[in-house]
């Protein structure tokens, strides 16, 4: 390829994407591999490494978005090591949530509220003012992740099957048919262990369950709503904890992220927080963004708004 070109790279914890795009803000390629959070994935260099390899000798810059980076001084240095020893045109490195709030609303102020196998929010004032709430990861945070809530109807389901909730009860059949388990009670427990042992990667096959019960929520199931709600609940703390700190500044809210693509938790957020803003870009869209501006790129609006149909008709809406 002789066209210059820019690419950038969301390394979130479930899926890495590497997207390349032309000075006219076509795609070129995208390209996918295994969550890079380098937390909870001990193979996230090499997965790094499959995705960099034989980039355009036209390349003019990369914007990497990594899970994880700045929370960690010893892993970001672990990150700014692969990179550099992986790239060799400009780029920078933020943090995934960073690059997805630069998408979001196109490097203007907003809140950016991810939940995804994680949560996060990040909120700027388009300047140089920003801040980040939640992110804690599995172990004590990610409230109102995808984790979040498959840790929660699994605990449920639990209390369902041995006797200690049975005001739920109706949670137990469309779950289990949903996560592929016994719907009778007898022989579900046993499968569900047998489930358990099973998993060679915890963090990611819980968060799975989300979509169950997003499902089972958007379909009228009261229990899986009030689970809902609740994460909802938490994701709208962290809204309200950084627009505290930006008192006297407008700070619209935006989402990223597989949980947040429920409409039963948007709205519930959405009657605390107001209605949120549509993403103008995906997360890999803001790091395209940022790698064109880097490249001494002209990105007028109408650059952004072809980017942004460009993205949709390659498969990458916001």
């Amino acid at each position: 390829m002789s066209e210059p070109c820019i690419a950038a790279m969301d390394g979130g914890g479930t899926k890495t994407l590497l997207v390349i795009a032309r000075q006219d803000s076509t795609i070129v390629e995208i390209r996918r591999g295994a969550g890079s959070n380098p937390f909870d994935q001990p193979l996230w260099r090499s997965v790094l490494e499959n995705l960099l390899g034989n980039l355009p000798s036209s390349l003019e810059a990369v914007s990497f978005g990594l899970a994880g980076y700045g929370e960690s001084e010893t892993l970001r240095s672990r990150q700014d090591e692969a990179v550099n020893s992986l790239i060799s045109v400009p780029f920078f490195i933020k943090n995934d949530v960073d690059m997805a709030c630069t998408g979001a609303f196109a490097g203007k102020s907003g809140i950016l509220l991810l939940s995804g196998t994680g949560s996060m929010a990040w909120g700027t004032d388009g300047h140089k003012r920003q801040c980040r709430v939640g992110g804690w990861g599995a172990l004590f945070g990610d409230e109102g992740s995808a984790f979040w809530i498959g840790r929660k109807a699994l605990s449920l389901l639990t209390e369902i099957l041995d006797g200690r909730n049975t005001a739920d009860a109706n949670f137990l059949a469309p779950f289990c048919e949903g996560a592929g388990l016994p719907k009778n009670p007898e022989l579900c427990g046993s499968a569900l262990l047998e489930w358990y042992a099973s998993l060679t990667h915890e963090r990611s096959s819980v968060a799975a369950l989300a979509r169950i019960v997003s499902g089972m929520a958007e379909s009228g199931n009261l229990t899986a709503q009030h689970l809902m709600t609740d994460a909802a609940d938490e994701l709208a703390a962290h809204i309200k904890a950084i627009r505290t700190r930006f008192a006297g500044i407008t700070m619209p809210w935006s989402y990223a992220g597989g949980t947040l693509q429920s409409p039963f938790l948007r709205n519930a957020i959405a009657r605390q927080c107001g209605a949120p803003i549509k993403p103008i870009l995906p997360p890999a869209g803001g790091g395209l963004l940022s790698a064109a501006r880097l490249a001494g790129w002209n990105c007028e609006p109408e650059w952004i708004d072809r980017l942004a149909h460009n993205l949709h008709e390659s498969g990458l809406s916001s």
